[in-house]
């Protein structure tokens, strides 16, 4: 599939559509039989399930560690540039084979067809944690995390393009080179932080809070980032008026979605349990999610956002634990499709061109969302614990650094090379933390200021009676 990315700032916001524009990876070309396309995407999703849950297996009960990275590793391991190119099934070709145009490797790696049951997983995920987020906890830190999004934007973005010039990959600070490796650099998945948090039931902590309050902001500066950078590298200039336009519809959509859900939320539950036939209420909930998440793609936010936003709303509502209950099979099935497909993204070989370069800014990557994020933790509210934690949630880049990347790459602003590098800090952004912040929690007590004070006020009542 090749993701070929519109931006027009004409109307005043971004609007980004993904065109795919090849056949389904198995070389049937345009007019492959339908019935092949659909056997070939069961027995991907089949070998993908079984690879997946061996590989969390092995993380979790051999190696304690979270279960994802292990469902990263095995799409890593059986995608098309590791070991998928050579399983070869009769009638179908290679199970996974790398999309080209005229022998030249194009788009991303996997099939129309697996990548959007990949996204839908990845929506499902993210619907998922909105009913599990403490709605509460949620606007009580809505203004923090705004301070901590702001952070993780601006010091990953200036630390890429200075970074970017320092190996001379670009010529200054603002040639459009050195401008899109610091928005690759801005980039949250919240996905794989939502799902380590979930499975270690910090979801709803301050610090998880946060961690996707936050990340819902640094999507909609990652879109401000990237509209300038697209701007800047098309037309040498960007206008503050259509940039200032962006901004409030971006924002204004995200608000108004959440505020609407929120206080609709006890209709919505009427409406949805005065259904009672079987299976009705999930079909007619996951519909909700499907509208939303759909909306904010129009609006072009990510859809991730609208499904938030929408398990968000219904937090609250006694429906919110029904649903999760009877999502509980589907999340088992779809998500571990999600981080295997991220997996089979990674090209080892495009990251030989510039092993240095990638290497110091996959270290600043870490770095600049530690610091960039932490810090201003440190600023509304939280300890030197819950600032480390949330720096480590916002680390990893996942698949938006990717998109972002390869507008980059067709827009022939950045090179293979520099391509490779993006992937490379992705990977290993993404691999990090999760294996980091897994003990972060578990080690370390409260991480707010108050939480602590009152704790050590506790302890210190019984040794004064005493």
């Amino acid at each position: 599939m090749k993701q070929i990315w519109t931006f027009l700032l004409s109307s005043g916001i971004v609007v980004a559509t993904a065109v795919p524009s090849f056949a389904s990876a198995g070389g049937g070309g345009e007019g492959e039989d339908i019935l092949l396309v659909i056997a070939r995407l069961v027995l991907q999703i089949g070998v993908i399930l079984i690879a997946a849950k061996v590989g969390g297996e092995i993380c979790e009960v051999y190696l304690k560690q979270p279960g994802v990275l292990g469902e990263l590793i095995a799409g890593m391991l059986i995608g098309p540039y590791a070991l998928g190119g050579y399983i070869t099934i009769p009638r179908l070709g290679p199970l996974f084979v790398l999309p080209s145009t005229g022998g030249e490797v194009t788009g991303i790696p996997v099939s129309t067809e697996l990548y959007a049951f990949a996204q839908i997983a990845a929506v499902i995920l993210l619907f998922m944690a909105g009913l599990e987020t403490d709605l509460r906890q949620f606007l009580r830190y809505g203004g923090p995390a705004t301070v901590i999004a702001v952070g993780g934007v601006i010091t990953p973005f200036v630390l890429g393009a200075w970074t970017t010039v320092l190996f001379g990959f670009a010529p200054s600070f603002m040639h459009p080179t050195a401008l899109f490796m610091g928005a690759i650099m801005t980039a949250t998945s919240v996905g794989i932080t939502a799902r380590v948090l979930s499975d270690i039931g910090r979801l709803d902590t301050p610090e998880g809070v946060s961690i996707l309050a936050a990340a819902v902001v640094d999507d909609v500066l990652g879109i401000l980032v990237l509209a300038m950078v697209v701007s800047i590298s098309r037309e040498g200039a960007v206008s503050l008026g259509a940039l200032g336009m962006i901004g409030a519809k971006a924002f204004g959509f995200w608000i108004g979605l959440t505020a609407a859900v929120i206080l609709l939320s006890r209709y919505i539950e009427r409406f949805l349990n005065a259904f009672v036939s079987k299976g009705a209420t999930l079909a007619l909930a996951l519909a909700l999610c499907f509208v939303a998440a759909a909306t904010a793609e129009l609006f072009g936010l990510a859809m991730i956002i609208g499904a938030y936003a929408m398990g968000l709303g219904l937090s609250e509502r006694e429906i919110a634990h029904r649903l999760e209950k009877a999502l509980a099979p589907i999340y088992a099935f779809m998500v571990p499709v999600f981080f295997a497909v991220m997996g089979m993204l990674v090209n080892f070989h495009a990251m030989q061109g510039a092993l240095m370069f990638g290497l110091v800014l996959s270290f600043l990557g870490v770095i600049s969302k530690i610091f960039g994020c932490g810090l201003p933790a440190l600023a509304v509210g939280f300890n030197r614990v819950g600032g480390f934690r949330i720096g480590i949630g916002m680390l990893p880049r996942g698949e938006v650094a990717l998109i972002v990347a390869g507008v980059g790459l067709s827009a022939s602003v950045i090179n293979s090379a520099e391509f490779g590098v993006a992937i490379m800090m992705t990977l290993i952004t993404t691999l990090i933390a999760p294996i980091v912040l897994v003990p972060a929690f578990q080690r370390g007590g409260e991480g707010t200021r108050r939480a602590r004070q009152q704790n050590m006020v506790q302890e210190a009542i019984p040794r004064e009676a005493d």
